[in-house]
């Protein structure tokens, strides 16, 4: 089998890649019946020469390829036909900006694998980006307090070459006694919590937050239990939850209104409760001044959320009586930091630990065949929709 790694097509650019130089080679090395080839690209954060030199060969074009591995979405015209892709093709919620992309997928009686569809038995995610947009998003967010109230100062993450550098520019850091929430208890919120433990921000009860102050920085972990009750009988079962949210109220405001911070890894959908209404930001007694909406959910699950920032610029404000965007850091705003693709920043790392998970759990079940994990992910197979994915036929056409 040959697998080829693709040039990312989408604009921007994402400069993250599945597999890196390293991980392609370990996969010949284990796998006599496969080869992988290379898309070279001038944009991608492994350069061409560091494929080269892993022993990886470079080729403009795919076309002998069994299976194609990207990153985000392939734009329509680019699918090759007949092909296996996996990528993140944001089609399975029935994205109106991919109908065309899922069109040309059947049309070119291709497969396509989205890696958002491969989950465990339980329903838990097997691979993603969580982790380093976490990371990333955690350190925008102090950023950006950090900036408002001129207390301290952070690099960018972007001009760091990588995780272990970022790491060191927080020798010496000092914080002001800051209270920060997090939300979430998945990989979003693992990386958040990562980057709170290695800024020295001290984990405190719930109890505790909401009733004292404290000489030092502290933070408080928020999940599902902690966030959401039923409205009829005001417990939490988590999977009643995720099937009918609609029937949950949100208890989260007590905590904006003793934190500095919110660090957002919620998940979120149409009928989820949100953490507050947008109204609430003009109640004096609501304190929070910067939220890292890390989900990054527009009017989602923060309902000031008023759209994506880039990289360069991650960070404006939202007005607290007009509820208009406005630059940040100003006196009568909230500042949200919400940029989509914030692993981006940390290209390298987050590509790492990306393709680990695809050698672990995922390529070596396709190169034998196929497996029940990728069975449930296959949204099209040889140009048909596949049984658990047939609520896509008017979408798929238009």
């Amino acid at each position: 089998m040959k697998i080829g790694i693709i040039k990312e097509g989408k604009i921007p650019a994402d400069n993250r890649v599945a597999l890196t130089p390293a991980q392609c080679r370990w996969l010949q090395e284990n796998f006599t019946n496969c080869q992988v080839l290379v898309q070279p690209s001038a944009t991608r954060c492994f350069s061409d020469r560091e494929y080269s030199l892993a022993g990886i060969q470079l080729t403009d074009s795919l076309d002998e390829c069994d299976v194609l591995l990207g990153i985000k979405e392939v734009p329509p015209g680019d699918i090759i036909p007949r092909k296996k892709y996996l990528f993140f093709s944001h089609t399975c919620k029935q994205q109106p900006h991919n109908q065309k992309l899922l069109q040309s997928i059947l049309r070119q009686d291709c497969t396509l694998i989205d890696y958002e569809c491969l989950k465990h038995e339980d329903g838990h995610r097997i691979i993603g980006f969580g982790f380093f947009a976490g990371i990333v998003g955690a350190h925008n967010g102090m950023l950006a307090y950090g900036n408002r109230t001129g207390a301290y100062r952070l690099q960018r993450v972007y001009q760091q070459r990588d995780f272990q550098s970022l790491i060191h520019t927080y020798f010496g850091l000092r914080l002001p006694n800051l209270k920060v929430t997090v939300t979430g208890s998945g990989r979003v919120a693992h990386g958040i919590l990562e980057i709170m433990n290695l800024m020295g921000i001290i984990e405190v009860e719930k109890e505790d937050f909401l009733s004292r102050n404290f000489a030092y920085p502290v933070y408080v972990q928020l999940k599902g239990a902690d966030l959401y009750r039923h409205k009829k009988t005001g417990t939490y079962n988590r999977d009643e939850f995720h099937l009918h949210p609609q029937e949950y109220d949100c208890t989260f405001l007590p905590y904006a209104k003793q934190s500095d911070v919110l660090m957002n890894g919620v998940y979120w959908d149409k009928d989820v409760p949100r953490l507050f209404a947008t109204e609430d930001i003009r109640d004096p007694a609501f304190r929070l001044s910067t939220i890292a909406d890390i989900t990054d959910d527009c009017n989602g699950s923060v309902p000031i959320n008023a759209g994506d920032q880039t990289i360069e610029d991650p960070v404006y404000g939202i007005d607290r009586y007009s509820y208009q965007k406005t630059a940040p850091y100003l006196p009568n705003s909230i500042d949200v930091m919400a940029v989509g693709n914030l692993p981006n920043e940390l290209p390298r790392d987050a590509s790492k630990y990306f393709g680990e998970q695809l050698l672990k759990y995922v390529l070596p079940d396709l190169l034998q065949g196929s497996s029940a994990v990728i069975e449930r992910a296959t949204i099209v197979k040889a140009g048909e929709l596949t049984g658990n994915y047939q609520y896509l036929q008017a979408y798929a056409k238009g």
